[in-house]
């Protein structure tokens, strides 16, 4: 089953979505800051986003939704298939150290 998140109609919906990639990294986290309340008045009212710049790393950033850039399809492509590519290394090595442990037999 699929998680189901519900906004409210007068929060306005937010132009990024969670785990998207952008410019800026990839989106973990949404917050909204709405009108009339102290967070609103002391950074604006609207959507924050929580992202994570560099998967390799702990630093994370809190941006406005017009800080953020998304990706060009193209931009996008080679960054998916960078990721493919690294994970498809990754299961060579892998099906080869099965290889040793068991002497060349496996199921794949």
């Amino acid at each position: 089953m699929q998680a189901t998140i519900s906004i409210p109609r007068h929060w306005g919906y937010p132009r990024f979505a969670l785990e998207q990639r952008t410019e800026q990294g990839i989106i973990l986290e949404l917050h909204y800051y709405p009108s009339g309340t102290e967070l609103a008045e002391q950074f604006d009212e609207g959507w924050r986003y929580v992202l994570m710049p560099n998967k390799n790393s702990d630093e994370i950033a809190y941006l406005q939704e017009n800080q953020i850039q998304p990706l060009s399809p193209q931009e996008f492509f080679t960054q998916i298939t960078a990721e493919i590519e690294f994970y498809q290394r990754q299961i060579s090595i892998l099906q080869q150290q099965l290889a040793v442990v068991t002497g060349g037999f496996t199921n794949a």
